[in-house]
């Protein structure tokens, strides 16, 4: 038995197979398509991010509702806040995600929050970052 082997997603070995839609929506006509676990996850994460809690029509818990955070009052609580309801989301959301670094940075003159997040997927050996800035 050998140890220390990857998994590799059973959707990867198929490369003209599509897994998942990319975002922007920006093809006319038809969506454009991912074709890979990193880019279906980090497009996962972006919408995720980018969806108010109580958007999604018959998944109300779905989306991270970050939004919410840029009219209170932006100071260093606010960011530990944020900071400890993005990993929880995460942790709930999407259990094969590793969170490797995370940092939030706010711009109270702009009402501007930036998230970057470096992450990682369990047992692939793949790591991405995002970033998203919220205004």
């Amino acid at each position: 038995m050998a140890f220390g082997a990857k998994k590799i997603f059973p959707i990867d070995t198929k490369p003209r197979v599509a897994v998942g839609v990319s975002l922007p929506f920006t093809n006319p006509g038809v969506f454009a398509s991912t074709y890979t676990t990193q880019q279906a996850i980090k497009t996962n994460l972006i919408n995720f991010f980018l969806t108010g809690t109580g958007q999604r029509y018959l998944n109300p818990t779905f989306g991270a509702g970050l939004q919410t955070y840029i009219f209170e009052q932006l100071n260093n609580n606010t960011e530990v806040a944020l900071e400890k309801d993005i990993q929880s989301i995460i942790g709930t959301f999407f259990p094969s995600v590793i969170v490797n670094d995370l940092e939030i940075t706010s711009q109270p003159d702009t009402l501007q929050i930036t998230v970057k997040l470096t992450y990682s997927i369990k047992d692939t050996g793949i790591t991405d970052n995002l970033e998203i800035a919220f205004n």
